[in-house]
C-alpha cells in the first residue's frame, strides 16, 4: 500500500507531540502549592556553609509586617540549589562554625536537613555547630498579629539537650522581643515560647518528641493565647497579653540561634518549616 508523504509526515508529526506530552505528565506530579516538584528526588548531599560571625544587631526602628505572610520550605530543591520557600523567596543560608555541616537527606518524597550530631565528646567550645539563617527582614515580625509557625522534626534522645531550638526569630534575653519552637532538656518536651516586656510565655506539654518517628509541630499565637499542637492535636496551651508585640531585627533561623558557642543547637533532621502572619 503506497502512503502519501503529506499523511505519513502529518503521522509522525501527531506522534511526536503525544510522546512529549507524556514526557511531560512524568516528569512533574501535582502538588499542594503553585511549584511544581520534581517526580525524582533531587541530589541529597552536604550543604556548604559560610562561617558563622558574631551576631551584631542593627540599631534604630524595626518595623513590622505590614501584610500577611505566608513561606514555607520544605528543602526539596536539592544540594545545586539555593535554599528558598516554596515561592523561591526567603532564601536561607547554612552557616557553621568548627566543621560544622548541614546536609539534605532523602524524607519521603523530598528530602530533610540533618543536622550535626550531638556534640559530647570535647568542650562546647570546639563542637561542630550548623544552623540555617535568613536576612533581616522586618516583614516577618508579625507585631500583634495572629502568628503561626512550625515544623516536622526528628529527633531521638540521643539528640537532646538542654537547648535544641527549632525555628527562632530574636532572643528571649536584653529586653527584646521573640518568638520560636524548641525541644528541650532531657525529657523531649517541644515548647512554643514567645518573649515580650521581659518576660517568657512558654507553651509546654509532658510528651517526648524524641521517639525516632517523626512529628509535626505547630504554635499558634492567638489574641490571649498561645498554643501548640503536636501532629494534629492541641497539647498545651498558656495565656498572653494581648497587646505583646514580637518585633527584633534578628534574622530568621532554623536550627539554633546562630552558630557561635552557646547556640541551642539542634540535632536531628528539620522538614516542613512554615511562618504564617495574618
Amino acid at each position: 500500500m503506497r502512503v502519501n508523504r503529506r499523511t505519513l509526515f502529518v503521522a509522525l508529526l501527531a506522534i511526536a507531540v503525544l510522546a512529549t506530552g507524556v514526557f511531560t505528565a512524568a516528569y512533574f506530579f501535582p502538588r499542594g502549592d503553585t511549584a511544581p516538584r520534581l517526580a525524582s528526588v533531587p541530589a541529597p548531599g552536604v550543604l556548604t556553609s559560610v562561617p558563622g560571625v558574631v551576631d551584631v544587631l542593627a540599631a534604630g526602628d524595626v518595623g513590622v509586617a505590614a501584610a500577611p505572610v505566608s513561606i514555607r520550605y520544605t528543602f526539596d530543591g536539592g544540594v545545586s540549589r539555593p535554599i528558598t520557600d516554596v515561592h523561591g523567596g526567603y532564601e536561607l543560608t547554612p552557616v557553621g562554625q568548627n566543621g560544622g555541616a548541614l546536609s539534605l537527606t532523602p524524607q519521603g518524597t523530598g528530602l530533610a536537613v540533618q543536622y550535626p550530631a550531638r556534640c559530647t565528646s570535647v568542650p562546647d567550645a570546639n563542637c561542630p555547630r550548623a544552623i540555617l539563617e535568613g536576612v533581616r527582614d522586618d516583614n516577618l515580625n508579625p507585631g500583634t498579629r495572629p502568628l503561626r509557625y512550625g515544623a516536622s522534626i526528628l529527633m531521638t534522645h540521643a539528640d537532646l539537650a538542654d537547648g535544641a531550638n527549632i525555628v527562632q526569630k530574636g532572643y528571649s534575653v536584653g529586653g527584646g522581643s521573640q518568638f520560636k519552637v524548641q525541644v528541650d532538656h532531657d525529657k523531649g518536651h517541644p515548647s512554643c515560647v514567645i518573649t515580650g516586656r521581659n518576660r517568657i510565655y512558654r507553651a509546654e506539654p509532658q510528651l517526648d518528641v524524641a521517639d525516632g518517628t517523626w512529628h509535626d509541630l505547630a504554635c499558634t499565637r492567638e489574641a490571649s493565647a498561645l498554643k501548640l499542637t503536636v501532629d494534629g492535636v492541641e497539647q498545651a496551651s498558656v495565656p498572653i497579653p494581648p497587646g505583646l508585640s514580637i518585633a527584633n531585627p534578628a534574622p530568621l533561623r532554623i536550627g539554633g540561634k546562630g552558630a557561635n558557642r552557646g547556640n541551642d543547637q539542634y540535632a536531628g533532621q528539620i522538614d516542613n518549616v512554615f511562618l504564617s502572619i495574618d
